[in-house]
């Protein structure tokens, strides 16, 4: 008797999956590299100004992402760590211009780097220590509250203006980069873009991510073989605070005007719709979805002020036929082509 071989490959069509999804996200970043800045050059600054929004959107979504997508975390305080990083300048800028205190008196990049980084991540994990020992509502309640405790306590700071808020009146300095350039301030978000997809794809397939998502399947079976999930999800929820307070260092320097508004619970839902939207658990998710976001926001401000119910009407289309997103309908269309083909 013969033996025939069996060409088909039994995890072919996760390999598709995964080889469609990086096609695409390779595809996505290479159209933000390209449009944006070929509309600045033919006289079209207005587009640049929506996509470095745009950008540093989906920097803080991808940083929610790794909490929401690979660790099945509902965070709904995410925006406090955005607000964070944009006092993180226009706090030092402030003293700088009106005096006080000299240890943080300073236009340097790097010392509002720094304290945006630093900030944003020792709240995230005294955050993170008090959340994570709660779980489903409690958690997203608990979160809720701890961001909105940061937005009424930066809205009774009269100094910085308050509910008001406060101008920056001079960006970020950096030696050799000037900000106040709109090419090269996109230049340095789309870079930082890059640079954290690709922090996040080496973190979801280290062990550190595989345990993650583990944990989100199953955390009682991963409890069960002796993986302390509390120590994974905190550090999750570390970096994720950490990678949103980066963003928000930028959407500082990028608008030069920041107000509480920044830290408000109806952001971090704008955040979480942006991840929901484009794809949970796949790596281009949230940038997808916030490119939906930000340009649909645009046209449909343009035709009517109720644009919140349009995007609330997508929202719940999205959850009841699109479960995986925008990038999961995608993917499952290629992989049904690749499984034709075969």
């Amino acid at each position: 008797m013969s033996n025939k071989t069996n060409h088909h490959d039994p995890a072919s069509p996760v390999q598709s999956k995964l080889r469609g999804s990086a096609l695409f996200s390779l595809f996505i970043l290479a159209t933000l590299a390209i449009l944006p800045p070929l509309a600045f050059i033919t006289g079209h600054p207005f587009w640049l100004d929506i996509f470095t929004r745009l950008v540093i959107l989906a920097i803080a979504a991808t940083g929610l992402n790794l909490i929401l997508g690979y660790g099945g975390l509902v965070s709904f305080g995410h925006a406090a760590y955005i607000g964070l990083g944009a006092y993180a300048v226009g706090v030092p800028v402030y003293h700088e211009t009106y005096g006080g205190f000299d240890l943080i008196a300073s236009y340097s990049g790097f010392v509002h780097l720094g304290l945006a980084l630093l900030v944003s991540a020792a709240f995230a994990l005294i955050t993170g220590v008090i959340c994570l020992r709660t779980r489903g509502v409690n958690f997203i309640m608990i979160t809720m509250a701890f961001g909105q405790m940061i937005f009424y306590a930066i809205v009774s700071l009269e100094t910085y203006g308050g509910d008001d808020g406060l101008t920056i009146d001079l960006r970020s300095e950096f030696p050799l980069i000037s900000l106040d350039n709109p090419l090269t301030l996109y230049t340095v978000c789309y870079l930082s873009l890059v640079g954290i997809v690709f922090l996040i794809y080496r973190l979801s397939n280290s062990r550190f991510g595989l345990t993650l998502q583990g944990t989100r399947s199953n955390e009682e079976r991963m409890r069960a073989i002796g993986v302390d999930t509390y120590r994974y999800q905190l550090l999750a929820f570390v970096i994720s605070g950490v990678i949103c307070g980066y963003a928000g260092f930028l959407l500082g320097n990028f608008t030069t005007f920041i107000s509480p508004e920044m830290l408000d619970w109806t952001r971090s839902g704008e955040i979480m719709f942006m991840v929901i939207l484009g794809g949970a658990t796949f790596l281009c998710g949230p940038i997808v979805g916030a490119i939906l976001f930000i340009v649909l926001e645009h046209l449909l401000s343009e035709i009517t002020v109720f644009w919140h119910l349009p995007f609330g009407l997508l929202l719940i289309f999205s959850v009841l036929f699109l479960p995986g997103g925008i990038v999961g309908a995608v993917s499952r269309i290629g992989t049904k082509r690749d499984s034709a083909n075969g």
